[in-house]
């Protein structure tokens, strides 16, 4: 659990602005004019047009965004009937919830009111503003009731969280714990401990998912519902048994899942041993679970259990649905949220689950490789996929099932307007790895008995990106790959050191001696550089056996692009070889060179690397915009590096005119575009925005990218290493799986269209 004191919630809630969250302008409001347009008299042209057609709210409001998080606060989390203003701090986190998981807008609305009618005529009078309603920590039995009439009175969809949040969540786990210790569902034995509004729901939905009401058996306050019992409201007596038992340690025994939604330590040891083998137990009573999960532990071995708690595994954790089934029901503006949407949501979050999981979700739990089992049976909240999975899903089955107004015919586009929304769409990245995909080439990844390169290969593999070749040492590789569970079967792993690559080894050599024994290496050197995986990777590529290379995981950039040099060499007319990284922003990518090769390059050579920069740039589909920059503008300085600057931005104008190129500028013209036409109206660039920048050092590229990685929100990739005459390219060290699957697909896209012709410079 995370640890705070009183004070610190409360700095939390006050500190700064009040509260949590604000209503911000999507339009812009600076002159009279946008003021004119946002409110009098502009406002009426959208007023007359929703008069006359009423679904064009949604095209001239938020109202397609919006959600109402209504409570009256009767049953609020572990706190109970504190009364609607108090819950407030409650409804305002679950709208920062939607919002920073979703992009859902809310309102959240405390409704000073417990009659069931006249609530309901409140949240129905306030409806048309919102696209949805969410409501939230109201105590049952009411809450059944204003859930069902609402969603009868109303045309957009009524969910209410506490009811079926935890019913959706649970059941995806449900269903993945059943697979896991291959059971029936039909057959299974669940017990329910706990009556109220969450547990009724969790118990609906897994019998519509197949668990037969003759094995549900539901306790409350007073022990097992039965038939005989004359104290059940009508909510309840749907899961009366014929049965004399009472107490939970009898009605446990034989059970093959135990779903507690009721109070903290009431299950023991002993009941958890009582139960069948491979125990399922949904221990979610909040924040002390029903039984903790290492006394669930140490009563079985062979026990599933899952909590509400965070800090264990198989957290049941509400925000894993209700932000993106919002969302998905908002897109097509559908009039409800029925069983088979909730029911979708279910199977989307079963299935994300046996996927495998970002990098970004395993170091926040501070895990190496979270795979589907026992410990892994829902996806985590920070999973950035869910929005593409379950929102789809979702949406879908609205359309399917005629609660829908609005179709999707392009479910692949809106999955990348839903990423775009979440700020998680890279246009460059996806268009690479598509073309990669297209024809997939044979990488050799260097370094795979280390994990991350080893998991970078298994997603490579598995997306159709390349075919992988496995460099590095076999025991390691194939211990990691048992380790941490990745499929290594029927990969080629070559190991330059087992005796089985000798004759290898040794035609290598003899092809490295004939290139540089002129150059001051003897046969024996070149035996010996055999032993080494980048000689070894980049000697594969050389020879035809593969057809790109990457390495430098876990050796120095110099020493991985030694080996590229010596063997394959330039494609250009000058030898000349630079480095670029792309950093990848909002608003779109920037190429960054001369980053890694050239320490302080002549006038020639930074005129040699834009020319190699801007061919990179263009296979990207790309025009390059090119700036030169350096601490001068234009002239202001006449020695040093803006000098050499200034000469080549001269030669390419004379030998280049058609090329969009200018400088020397400093950065702030170079990305200002506006700012650059003031001062500079007669720059070649215009006022188009650089995407290209080339560096006057290696210290100044090297520093400017590094900043960008870890100052600004920016995703790096590289370095791409250009001028090779082959598909070879050198990681960062310790790159991570994202970077490393992103440079494999670059490497393909490099060998498609790589070949042997010298670019003349």
């Amino acid at each position: 659990m995370a640890s705070f004191t009183k004070q610190d919630a409360l700095d939390y809630h006050e500190s700064g602005k009040p509260g949590k969250i604000e209503v911000v302008p999507t339009k812009p409001y600076s002159t009279q004019h946008d003021l004119s347009l946002a409110y009098s008299p502009g406002v009426a042209d959208p007023c007359l047009e929703i008069e006359k057609t009423p679904d064009d709210v949604y095209r001239y409001t938020a109202k397609g965004n919006l959600v109402a998080v209504v409570s009256n606060g009767t049953a609020v989390l572990g706190l109970g009937n504190i009364g609607a203003s108090a819950g407030k701090p409650v409804m305002e986190g679950k709208g920062l919830l939607f919002k920073v998981f979703a992009d859902v807008d809310v309102f959240d609305i405390e409704v000073d009111e417990t009659n069931v009618d006249d609530f309901v005529k409140v949240v129905k009078a306030i409806s048309p503003t919102f696209g949805g309603i969410n409501l939230e920590d109201i105590k049952a039995p009411e809450c059944f009731e204003i859930e069902t009439r609402l969603q009868k009175e109303l045309d957009i969809p009524v969910f209410h969280d506490d009811q079926h949040g935890t019913a959706i969540i649970s059941a995806a786990g449900l269903i993945n714990a059943i697979e896991l210790v291959d059971k029936d569902i039909t057959q299974i034995k669940v017990v329910v401990n706990g009556a109220g509004a969450s547990a009724i729901m969790c118990t609906k939905l897994y019998m519509s998912l197949g668990v037969k009401p003759e094995n549900v058996f539901m306790l409350d306050s007073k022990g097992l519902i039965t038939k005989k019992r004359t104290d059940l409201n009508k909510y309840k007596i749907e899961f009366a048994q014929n049965s004399e038992l009472v107490h939970l340690e009898d009605v446990i025994k034989k059970a093959d899942v135990f779903l507690g939604l009721s109070k903290g330590n009431i299950l023991t040891k002993e009941m958890v041993r009582s139960m069948n083998d491979n125990p399922i137990v949904f221990a979610l009573a909040n924040p002390v679970p029903e039984i903790s999960y290492e006394d669930a532990k140490a009563a079985r071995e062979d026990v599933i259990i899952a909590t509400g708690r965070s800090d264990y595994p198989n957290q049941i954790n509400n925000v894993l649905g209700f932000p993106f089934i919002f969302r998905g029901a908002l897109d097509v503006r559908a009039k409800a949220i029925n069983e088979e949407m909730k029911k979708a949501a279910v199977y989307a979050l079963a299935e994300l689950a046996k996927e495998d999981v970002p990098e970004k979700v395993n170091a926040a739990y501070k895990s190496q490789n979270l795979i589907f089992g026992r410990d892994y049976l829902i996806p985590k909240p920070v999973d950035p996929r869910l929005i593409t999975v379950v929102a789809p899903a979702v949406a879908k089955t609205a359309i399917e099932t005629g609660v829908a107004r609005k179709s999707i015919d392009n479910w692949e586009a809106y999955r990348i307007e839903l990423m775009k929304r979440m700020g998680l769409y890279n246009k460059l990245v996806r268009d690479v790895s598509v073309k990669a995909k297209s024809d997939p080439k044979k990488i050799v990844f260097a370094d795979a008995d280390h994990f991350k390169v080893l998991k970078a290969v298994d997603i490579v593999r598995n997306e159709g990106i390349a075919h992988p070749v496995l460099l590095g040492d076999r025991t390691a590789i194939l211990k990691l790959a048992e380790e941490n569970k990745i499929d290594v079967e029927g990969l080629p792993i070559i190991d330059p050191k087992e005796e089985d690559q000798k004759d290898r080894k040794e035609n290598y050599a003899q092809m490295l001696f004939e290139k540089r024994m002129r150059k001051g290496l003897n046969k024996e050197d070149a035996c010996r550089l055999m032993n080494d995986r980048n000689y070894f990777g980049v000697m594969m590529v050389e020879a035809g056996e593969a057809d790109g290379f990457l390495g430098g995981f876990a050796s120095k950039y110099a020493d991985t692009i030694r080996p590229a040099l010596q063997i394959v060499g330039s494609n250009n007319t000058l030898n000349h070889i630079a480095g670029m990284y792309i950093v990848m922003t909002k608003k779109g990518p920037y190429f960054f060179a001369d980053t890694t090769v050239n320490y302080q390059p002549s006038s020639r050579t930074l005129a040699d690397t834009t020319l190699l920069t801007v061919n990179e740039v263009k296979k990207f589909n790309i025009e390059p915009v090119v700036a030169l920059v350096s601490y001068s503008n234009f002239g202001s300085t006449r020695q040093g590096s803006p000098l050499r600057v200034r000469k080549a931005v001269q030669y390419l104008h004379e030998n280049y005119p058609n090329l969009i190129v200018d400088g020397e500028m400093q950065a702030n013209y170079a990305f200002n575009a506006e700012l650059r036409m003031k001062k500079f109206p007669f720059t070649k660039l215009g006022s188009r925005e650089v995407n290209t920048v080339i560096f006057p050092s290696l210290s100044s590229g090297n520093i400017a990218y590094k900043m960008m990685q870890q100052l600004g929100q920016v995703e790096i990739i590289g370095p791409v290493l250009l001028g090779i005459r082959k598909p070879i390219h050198v990681l960062q060290m310790q790159a991570s799986v994202r970077e490393i699957v992103d440079m494999a697909s670059i490497t393909v896209v490099d060998a498609q269209t790589k070949d042997d012709d010298i670019i003349e410079l």
